[in-house]
């Protein structure tokens, strides 16, 4: 289509369960892209996390801070012959993360890291920012069936998706979609994919708030 944006690099994000890794594995798919993905499951702290956040938050955030800063730099040691990628989060999460997880002590130590690690954080053309309530977070997570996500704390989730709104309310690091994801499913409907998709393809600039069920009453 003309009206189509060629993008190198796109960022999915959002809270836990609302799809951001399902949803980049199918746009790999139908762009020919190369995934970078934070594959959770291989941290080795995760569980205990959620078991009981005090004890696991400051080990587990920062595998995660490590794990993504590395990633992140294999990807700008490759760019001159750079696939289309897309990643399932972008390196700012992780510290909104922090913030929510962490006491002081340990953020002041884990922004002390951070800093020395003077990660080069390759800039995305388009981030793809899903949205979607507690209760709906809550009810995928419980579909998906990892066990050690049933640990999950309610309260945890409505901190961290107030604090994923404050982001992105400031966030101009690129163009964003904003998508209303609870009244969709991308990975198992394809229309919802599908017309997603098109959104994506045509988002060049700014920020645009995708709600498909308003789209579809006009």
């Amino acid at each position: 289509m003309a009206n189509e944006t060629t993008h190198r690099f796109i960022a999915v994000e959002g809270p836990i369960g609302v799809g951001k890794t399902s949803l980049a594995r199918r746009l790999c798919v139908s762009l020919a892209a190369q995934g970078v993905l934070e594959e959770a499951a291989q941290n080795p702290f995760l569980e205990r996390f959620y078991r009981n956040p005090r004890a696991g938050a400051l080990p587990t955030q920062l595998y995660f801070l490590l794990q993504r800063a590395q990633q992140l730099a294999a990807l700008k040691q490759h760019d001159l012959f750079a696939p289309v990628r897309v990643a399932d989060y972008l390196l700012e999460k992780d510290r909104l993360f922090a913030r929510v997880t962490l006491d002081d002590a340990e953020y002041a130590l884990y922004e002390q890291l951070y800093a020395r690690l003077d990660i080069q954080i390759p800039k995305p053309d388009l981030v793809v920012y899903l949205q979607a309530p507690v209760d709906v977070l809550l009810e995928r997570i419980a579909r998906r069936g990892v066990d050690y996500e049933q640990y999950i704390d309610r309260g945890y989730l409505e901190r961290l998706n107030e604090a994923y709104a404050r982001f992105f309310h400031e966030y101009e690091g690129a163009p964003l979609l904003i998508v209303n994801a609870a009244s969709i499913d991308p990975i198992a409907n394809q229309r919802d994919y599908d017309e997603l998709l098109v959104a994506i393809r045509r988002m060049s600039r700014g920020r645009l708030y995708y709600n498909p069920l308003r789209s579809r009453a006009i």
